[in-house]
């Protein structure tokens, strides 16, 4: 039986000698690569975390302590060893394992999580609810160098200082979070990590416990060296963590299982709020993974996310972010008033090939998008025009700044919103389907959405051009569906583009639904219903007049979106429209599993098939 067989419950490691543990860390890396490299999924993280979350379970017994991972991308081990190893193959499939921590898929999973930078004021939570309760538990929060730099990260420390809160912060420094770290903590943890004191200490302890032959004295000594001869040296009172008032330890090696786990027994013992600082390598294990982090961070399956084949034929396209990368790239050889922003994202927004050709004029602000918005803000008032970039899901975290910042003051910038619509096995904490209904009610913004590359590129560059107000271009990942309907003549604000004829049905298809709609459309010709397609091309300003004339002509109207059904474009057309027959069409009022797009969309009914089956429905009721 394999080590991992033997782990049915995490108490069960605390069964296995050290040397045990060391062969259990081995078969996690070996499951793990086995299994993401089938099913995709975040491989980098997880390999790094492998010897923590061995060490963790040999220390503290969850679920009675709380372990809460922040972001929770790297949580594949523990997994595998909080009882769902048999299931592991299922991760991020349909019906499957989340590759996020989600508390109704197990006790052991405190805090759900995927977003950043939320586990300290988390684990806050639970402490000062154990200490109200009058409970006994450890409470340990394990939160990456990129996270930690985050805004509510920092708010968390602020209030954990301020209150005492005896709990564990366990800073996981791997030097990047996704791209290399930007900002000022980062180069105070590069300072902390290459003061002489922490190299003094890899030479004169570490080193010596790798030669001692036991490893239960290797976990001994390591204990002993937190609070004895190396007290001066592993515990630095000229931090910033100290003047927060959590007592800093630290630097130490986070893949010596040995000697991170003596460290843990002893930190766990000290009363109060305490930041242990772990060096590990993302990728550790696995050769690719530690040369290329970056590219190993994510890993696709095989059949690769994409949108559902057209007609039977599918072919290598375009993706948006490739057409907004490119796009970015060319205006800003035409314009050096151009710059571009992104929230610690640089390669998965595409905004990588700008910063290499244009450094000067790219800002990686961190894991920050409020701070990008209104920076962009201050910029957009100078006379710069600023391009940011944010995932559709992490704009959430700056709506404030949007309506009060941006919106109410008119600051003339572009939101590129990347990552509309479902994402696919990321789940429902990655998927962006709100947007639509978060700005449609702003005042003061323009939103508008591409049903191809070259749409997004025409749009992109009349964007950059205006002089008030900031304009919303939410576009989805992936290629761009292979179906065939021409470009706008123009993207003027206010006007949309009739793509197919018809006086049954009109179908208003919001970006690429524009393009399903034309399939189903199709369809339903099959069925003697003639339906007509229109493609609004701005979702505000609308273009009422035209959708009203067209109106006029079908009777019925359909609108179709990736985006919440409640407080949609589809609830402002109808709105517009009283007396008209109207189907709304777009993602249900639930969050969404995480499965492959192809499987959401049919789910949902937003697939072509689907679509005239329901429009077919509704025509002839």
């Amino acid at each position: 039986m394999s080590m991992l067989e033997r782990i049915n419950v995490p108490g069960n490691v605390l069964e296995l000698t050290l040397e045990e543990r060391l062969a259990l860390v081995d078969e996690i890396r070996n499951r793990i690569i086995d299994v993401i490299h089938s099913t995709g999924g975040h491989l980098a993280s997880s390999l790094g975390v492998v010897e923590l979350t061995v060490a963790l379970l040999s220390v503290y017994s969850p679920p009675e302590d709380r372990i809460i991972w922040d972001v929770g991308h790297q949580c594949y081990p523990w997994k595998l060893l909080t009882g769902r190893a048999d299931r592991f193959h299922t991760i991020r499939q349909f019906g499957g394992l989340s590759g996020f921590p989600r508390r109704d898929e197990s006790p052991f999973d405190a805090f759900g999580t995927g977003h950043s930078s939320t586990s300290i004021s988390a684990a806050l939570g639970y402490a000062l609810a154990r200490d109200i309760n009058g409970e006994d538990y450890k409470v340990v929060a394990v939160i990456g160098d990129g996270a930690i730099g985050g805004g509510m990260a920092l708010e968390g420390l602020n209030h954990l200082g301020h209150t005492g809160a005896d709990m564990l912060i366990i800073l996981n420094d791997n030097e990047m979070s996704i791209s290399p770290n930007v900002g000022a903590i980062s180069h105070h943890l590069t300072r902390l990590i290459t003061d002489p004191r922490y190299n003094r200490i890899k030479k004169d302890v570490w080193n010596v416990l790798g030669r001692i032959p036991s490893l239960g004295d290797r976990v001994r000594n390591a204990a002993h060296a937190v609070t004895s001869g190396l007290k001066k040296t592993l515990v630095t009172p000229d931090t910033l963590f100290d003047d927060f008032g959590v007592r800093y330890i630290g630097p130490i090696p986070g893949n010596d299982l040995a000697a991170l786990t003596g460290v843990l027994q002893r930190v766990s013992e000290i009363p109060g709020p305490v930041l242990l600082h772990v060096i590990t390598k993302k990728g550790k294990g696995f050769e690719p993974a530690e040369l290329d982090a970056t590219g190993y961070h994510g890993v696709s399956p095989p059949d690769t996310m994409g949108y559902p084949v057209f007609n039977g034929k599918s072919s290598k396209r375009e993706t948006f972010t490739a057409a907004f990368s490119r796009t970015m790239v060319e205006m800003g050889k035409e314009d050096d008033r151009i710059v571009a922003i992104t929230a610690a994202m640089p390669d998965g927004t595409g905004l990588d090939r700008f910063s290499a050709e244009f450094p000067d004029r790219f800002f990686d602000v961190g894991i920050a998008e409020q701070h990008a918005v209104t920076l962009s803000c201050g910029l957009a008032f100078s006379g710069i025009r600023p391009v940011t970039a944010i995932y559709s899901t992490f704009l959430q975290r700056a709506l404030d700044q949007v309506i009060h910042d941006a919106a109410l003051q008119k600051a003339p910038f572009v939101l590129a919103l990347d990552r509309s619509g479902v994402v696919g096995e990321d789940g429902p904490t990655h998927h962006g389907v709100f947007d639509i209904a978060m700005l449609l009610p702003l005042p003061n913004i323009r939103i508008t959405a591409p049903r191809n590359c070259a749409m997004l590129e025409m749009l992109l560059k009349k964007a950059v051009k205006f002089d008030e107000s900031p304009t919303a271009i939410r576009y989805p990942r992936g290629e761009e569906p292979a179906a065939e309907s021409g470009n706008p003549e123009s993207v003027e604000p206010g006007r949309g583009q009739l793509l197919r004829e018809g006086h049954d049905v009109l179908i208003i298809g919001v970006g690429v639904m524009a393009l399903f709609a034309i399939e189903a459309a199709l369809l339903l010709a099959g069925r003697n219903i003639s339906a007509a397609v229109y493609d609004p091309i701005w979702l505000k300003p609308a273009p009422l007049e035209e959708i009203r004339s067209l109106a006029e002509v079908c009777g019925r109207v359909v609108t179709v979106e990736e985006g919440s059904v409640v407080g949609g474009f589809g609830s402002f057309i109808s709105s517009h429209l009283p007396g008209y027959s109207i189907l709304e069409i777009g993602i249900p009022d639930e969050f969404q599993p995480h499965a492959s797009r192809e499987e959401l969309m049919r789910r949902m009914g937003l697939d072509p098939d689907s679509l005239a089956e329901r429009i077919g429905d509704f025509v002839g009721s």
